[in-house]
């Protein structure tokens, strides 16, 4: 739809696992720079109402998100692309914007397609100050962050099946896989009972 609306233009390279890689950054331009919205990545599973996300919105922030610290062990990603390490890796992922923050209206059509991956997947249109934090519970990588026992502020509240989730066969068995096709399985009951 955005290319088709002449919006998005950009060539796809070798690095992107989606199509939406980088038409994320659109998301404040898409609101008219006005308001909060959010981007979030199409592998997550919500375990919380994300009302209790927007609770978290401070407006002295231009963005705000989970300020993971992250290197994945694994060569490849969700569908076999290619694993790529880089500074501030999944920041970008689950992004709550300040659309109408004077930054947030530097990023038109034409810096979204024509700026590089680091500069917008590191947020380097913003000082760091104004990148505001996220509790970790609401882009929780699944194989990399942990539950402690006992401890409910470390329980997921959007699982981020990053790695690949329990709808490839490869990671079916994959942590929080149970979650997923039980939310599929009664997706599956309630679209049969439709039609």
């Amino acid at each position: 739809d955005l290319r088709a609306k002449c919006l998005y233009w950009r060539s796809r390279d070798q690095f992107e696992s989606t199509e939406f890689s980088f038409t994320r950054f659109l998301t404040p331009y898409l609101a008219n720079y006005d308001g909060w919205a959010m981007f979030v990545d199409c592998d997550f599973l919500y375990l919380a109402d994300i009302k209790e996300l927007t609770e978290l919105i401070n407006d002295k922030y231009a963005v705000m998100c989970v300020h993971h610290d992250y290197s994945p062990k694994e060569k490849t990603k969700m569908d076999g692309a290619v694993q790529t390490v880089y500074p501030r890796k999944n920041w970008s992922s689950m992004v709550l914007y300040n659309c109408g923050h004077p930054k947030n209206k530097g990023l038109t059509p034409e810096v979204v397609n024509n700026q590089t991956g680091a500069f917008l997947h590191r947020f380097q249109w913003l000082d760091d100050n104004e990148i505001g934090s996220v509790p970790c519970v609401w882009n929780f990588l699944e194989g990399h962050n942990e539950v402690v026992e006992n401890d409910p502020k470390t329980f997921p509240k959007a699982i981020h099946y990053t790695r690949g989730g329990p709808w490839f066969e490869a990671w079916k068995t994959c942590e929080f896989a149970d979650l997923w096709l039980k939310e599929m399985e009664e997706y599956m009951k309630k679209k049969s009972n439709v039609s």
